[in-house]
Formats: structure tokens, sequence, C-alpha cells
């Protein structure tokens, strides 16, 4: 069975940054609704269109294919008294921006203040994406309906 739109498709992936380090590499297979249901990054989707099982790609991503440009203004340094007491660096805190949630990375902590990025952590960068298509089903329609997968490796009800 070939991906189209409102296909199932699990695959396994590696992601690299641009020097080819190893970032990121699927522990489990991945599991997502095909056809711009937001499972996965545009661009990947796109080069997995018509694909079978057992066929893979090599998706190279700049930022704004996937996690944007690194915004500076992302950044914003707090007092610690503000903050949860069991905040430490390398943690996250979450909270609302402008009705919108954002997750911001605490990235130092100094004299009563700590730095907090609300960029992710791979914002800028440069990206390959390598992924083999492991299996491909037709979307049941309530996956569909409420676009994403459910059952194995997907969303639970």
């Amino acid at each position: 069975m070939n991906i189209f739109a409102n296909t199932v498709v699990t695959i396994s992936f590696k992601l690299f940054d641009a020097s080819n380090k190893l970032l990121e590499e699927s522990p489990e297979p991945l599991t997502y609704l095909h056809g711009g249901h937001s499972g996965i990054f545009p661009k990947i989707e796109e080069a997995l269109n018509h694909k079978q099982v057992g066929e893979s790609i090599s998706v190279t991503l700049e930022p704004d294919d996937a996690f944007g440009e690194y915004d500076p203004q992302m950044i914003r340094m707090e007092t610690l008294a503000d903050l949860p007491p069991d905040v430490t660096v390398g943690g996250y805190l979450v909270a609302e921006q402008d009705g919108r949630e954002v997750i911001w990375r605490v990235t130092s902590i100094a004299e009563g203040k700590a730095v907090l990025d609300g960029n992710h952590e791979l914002a800028g960068q440069r990206l390959r994406f390598d992924c083999t298509v492991m299996d491909v089903r037709p979307a049941t329609a309530e996956e569909i309906s409420h676009g994403h997968v459910h059952g194995p490796h997907g969303h639970h009800h």
C-alpha cells in the first residue's frame, strides 16, 4: 500500500544536525495520520507521499521547515523567588503567553535569577531527518474525524 492522505503511517527515524551528529533516534516506531493533520513536519510528509513499506527517505529541514528561527525575544530573565522552588538548569516551566502555552527551558541560574528560553532547543538549526516506512494502513473514519491515530503506537481514548 502506498502512503497518501488519510493513511496511518509507521516509521522509524533518525534526526541529525548540520554537522551530521545524531540528535535523536526513535526508540520505538512513530505512528501518525498522514495528510496534513499536523502529525509530522509538512516537508517530511511530502517526501513520504506514495512511498511503501520498506522504503526510506532523507530530508533536509531548514529552520522554517522544522522548529523555526531562533528568536532572541523569547529569552527572559526571572527572579528565582518568582519561580517554583524546585527550578533547576535544564528544567522546563510551562506558562501562558498571548493566549498560548509556552514552554520555557531554564538555561542558567545565577545571583538569584534564572534565564528562561522559550525557543525550541533545535530552533534555528538545519536538520536532516532520515526514516524508513515500517507500516501503512488505511485510517479509520474515527481517526480521520479526530485528526490522529488510535490504537497501538497512537493516541488512546
